[in-house]
């Protein structure tokens, strides 16, 4: 898991994506995530109401926040790990890339791009026409 949790101490994966990642069975992953939460090495907290999706954090306490009414929020950034096998089109071999979305970075500008107008002509000044060489065939 820590692996690939990232920088922000999260991840969120289904568990049959977690013991594949492990190598292991279900039963075996569902143990071993019930012993690290014993033992008080990871926080496991339910996304939404089915508890089907859940997020695996490590030292959740650090991310407690306070808000209004007493509600408390952990608040964390995650990796969401996601397997072909479980998505219902097996998407993601066959998935067309997505477009990006290009970065400025600061002091930067974005360039215009596309067909674009003609660029602008000005008719010489008389007696400045420009004396090019030509040939003759």
């Amino acid at each position: 898991m820590i692996a690939n949790m990232g920088r922000h101490n999260a991840l969120v994966a289904s568990q049959k994506t977690l013991a594949g990642l492990a190598g292991c069975s279900l039963a075996t992953l569902k143990r071993s995530l019930t012993a690290l939460r014993a033992g008080k090495w990871i926080d496991v907290k339910q996304i939404g109401p089915t508890g089907t999706a859940q997020a695996y954090i490590i030292n959740d306490q650090v991310a407690w926040m306070g808000s209004r009414e007493g509600i408390r929020y952990s608040m964390f950034s995650a990796n969401v790990v996601v397997s072909d096998r479980e998505q219902p089109d097996h998407g993601l071999t066959e998935q067309q890339p997505l477009e990006r979305l290009p970065s400025l970075f600061r002091g930067e500008r974005q360039l215009p791009t596309g067909p674009g107008e003609d660029p602008p002509s000005q008719p010489f000044f008389e007696g400045l026409e420009p004396d090019l060489p030509a040939r003759q065939k």
